[in-house]
């Protein structure tokens, strides 16, 4: 799945426990972890993935592929997201 969508967060609710790490910015999973369940069931963490799209770069960060604090330019994510919004909800009034 996309980086932090919550899969990691499942699996512990799951499980009841805190078998996997968890956190706001992407990359806190770095390798595949299996998780057993209960005796039948076997669940497996892994990070995110993102296939590429042939997308702009300044789409990657609306799917969570980079973190805010990395980015090098904000403004190009910020302007995405505007372009996608109607204009009565983005207005002050």
């Amino acid at each position: 799945g996309y980086p932090n969508v919550g899969k990691s967060s499942l699996i512990n609710s799951l499980k009841r426990s805190r078998a996997c790490g968890v956190g706001a910015a992407p990359g806190v999973t770095r390798c595949l972890q299996a998780v057993q369940l209960d005796r039948h069931i076997q669940l497996l963490d892994c990070p995110g993935v993102v296939m590429e799209t042939g997308a702009p770069p300044a789409t990657a960060p609306l799917r969570g592929a980079l973190a805010p604090q990395r980015l090098r330019d904000p403004l190009s994510p910020a302007a995405a997201i505007l372009r996608r919004c109607p204009p009565e909800q983005v207005g002050g009034n």
